[in-house]
């Protein structure tokens, strides 16, 4: 179908892919400071978009893997990194790539279209060897996030994973500008997990099961760990 008048065939594909990219090298050199990349580093970025945050990445991290599911954008990306050794392009969604096995990283400038089912796809299964999340999504999901869990999914996520907020990003930061101010969002592994991992399936219908009401709402994750352990504990084994 031809594109409307007015609009080209790029418009499309940022309407498509929700696309807005970090416009100032600069702003991304930050941000990748703030994420203390190490040279040990193997970084997954999802939306690699224009490269901006890959060549930063690229100069501090050992492997950086950029995702991009815009075949146009996947193109120029492997153009303009074709000699970096450090840099792979998958041109992939994903909700779908097979995550690295090794400990890894993850840095995205998320559309924001994707933010929770890709938080699913990350922390739902604390076995996955994700070591910190660097997310850039909408300011107030960041702060919803990185509060005391207020939702089902976040408190199910917590005995596994700690949430804090990185810097604010005013939305004249991205082109397109975006309706709204974005914000990092930064998840990390807790050193000392709460509970096991081969119980997060477990955990997590236990909270669904209870969270309804503003006093459950409140419950930490400490608090939450030690109830499940007390119902794991005292529930009737057949």
């Amino acid at each position: 179908m031809a594109a409307r008048r007015g609009r080209t065939p790029r418009d499309a594909r940022r309407r498509a892919y929700a696309q807005n990219f970090l416009a100032s090298r600069a702003l991304a050199s930050q941000l990748v400071r703030d994420a203390r990349v190490e040279r040990s580093d193997l970084v997954v970025e999802v939306g690699a978009g224009r490269g901006v945050l890959t060549a930063e990445l690229a100069r501090r991290a050992k492997k950086v893997q950029a995702i991009e599911l815009d075949p146009a954008w996947a193109q120029r990306l492997r153009e303009g990194f074709a000699e970096n050794q450090r840099v792979e392009v998958i041109e992939a969604d994903v909700l779908r790539v097979q995550l690295p096995t090794e400990p890894f990283r993850l840095v995205a400038s998320l559309p924001f279209n994707i933010t929770t089912r890709l938080l699913r796809r990350v922390l739902n299964d604390p076995e996955i060897p994700l070591v910190r999340a660097d997310l850039i999504v909408q300011w107030e999901v960041a702060r919803k996030r990185a509060g005391r869990p207020r939702t089902a999914l976040s408190a199910s996520w917590s005995p596994w994973w700690r949430f804090r907020i990185g810097r604010k990003i005013p939305r004249t930061a991205f082109r397109p500008r975006p309706a709204v101010d974005a914000g990092v969002l930064v998840v990390e592994r807790r050193p000392d997990p709460l509970l096991p991992t081969d119980v997060s399936e477990a955990f997590a219908s236990f909270v669904q099961s209870l969270f309804a009401g503003t006093l459950v709402r409140e419950i930490d994750p400490t608090q939450w760990a030690a109830l499940f352990a007390a119902y794991a504990r005292d529930k009737p084994r057949n």
